[in-house]
């Protein structure tokens, strides 16, 4: 199933197998001559020593050959690469923004989602655009990757054959994170798409807590997840009015996360470090946030409960 799970795994997946058989032969044929030769030529009593000079034609060989396998792993590379650069005219075309450390998928007029959801058997057209540093988009079960790059407009497609959920990867270490940046594909007939696509559009149109905006625009999501995952540090869901163990002056204390402690998270990160955190890991974000900022992140941590 996943040799085809778009239109292009395939053809990747041929040019991978005529490489590592040709890898396989010199491997096992190299391999051979070595203890051949080893035998053969072993040292015995009463054998002199023989002196070998040039052989044309085994240079000949021995230059010919490998280059012939070379040209035709290319030939059998591009033919399966070229078709990957020529996009369809007609296929659904997504932006895909890659940040520290997250994917988000763009499909206009202020609809995003954290996964893809596309068509099954559509033509789709992703333009990767990176945020910060370079990131690599990679979708194994389709055989696509292509690196994301600041400043640098790249682009890949492909046709989804099967219906299901396939992991995104990042290719590139892009920090601290960068293991953690991982997304899905999923594939759906074109009725649930069209659903789905419908709920976005709705949702689009539902205006954004400010507070929430204040985070993702200052980078604080890349550290801290509203879902309850662990990143590097403390996640926001059920955050405020916790209490929460915290290191301060090297003694293990009780505080309540209230607005006075989230004040002083911001501007004196390294105060008061939470239990299981490391220090030094966040900077002061006093030039960043100013206190009808923090007031704006405040209200929107407060509806971040069950």
């Amino acid at each position: 199933m996943f040799s085809e799970a778009s239109n292009v795994s395939a053809g990747v997946d041929k040019v991978f197998a005529f490489i590592i058989i040709i890898s396989l032969i010199f491997l096992i044929g190299i391999s051979v001559f070595i203890v051949y030769t080893l035998v053969r030529f072993r040292r015995k009593k009463g054998l002199k020593a023989m002196q070998f000079t040039d052989n044309i034609k085994l240079e000949i060989i021995w230059t010919v050959i490998p280059i012939i396998l070379v040209l035709l792993m290319f030939y059998y590379g591009w033919i399966a690469f070229a078709p990957m650069r020529k996009a369809p005219p007609d296929a659904m075309q997504v932006k895909v923004i890659g940040k520290m450390w997250e994917w988000i998928f763009d499909y206009g007029n202020g609809m995003t989602s954290k996964e893809l959801v596309i068509p099954l058997n559509k033509a789709v057209r992703l333009d990767l655009v990176s945020e910060d540093v370079n990131h690599g988009f990679f979708i194994p079960a389709f055989r696509v990757k292509e690196d994301v790059v600041p400043g640098y407009n790249n682009y890949m497609w492909f046709i989804p054959q099967y219906i299901g959920n396939y992991e995104i990867l990042c290719t590139q270490y892009c920090g601290l994170l960068h293991s953690n940046m991982m997304s899905k594909v999923r594939v759906v007939d074109q009725e649930e798409y069209e659903k789905w696509y419908a709920d976005l559009e709705k949702a689009s149109k539902i205006p954004e807590a400010e507070g929430l905006i204040v985070l993702r625009n200052t980078g604080c999501l890349a550290c801290h997840s509203i879902d309850g995952s662990k990143l590097v540090g403390p996640t926001f869901k059920d955050f405020y009015g916790s209490e929460r163990t915290v290191i301060a002056n090297n003694t293990e204390t009780k505080v309540i996360a209230d607005d006075a402690f989230i004040s002083r998270s911001v501007y004196s990160p390294d105060a008061e470090i939470a239990a299981g955190y490391n220090k030094g890991l966040m900077k002061s974000y006093t030039d960043v946030l100013k206190e009808e900022d923090l007031k704006k992140i405040n209200d929107y941590l407060k509806t971040l409960h069950e």
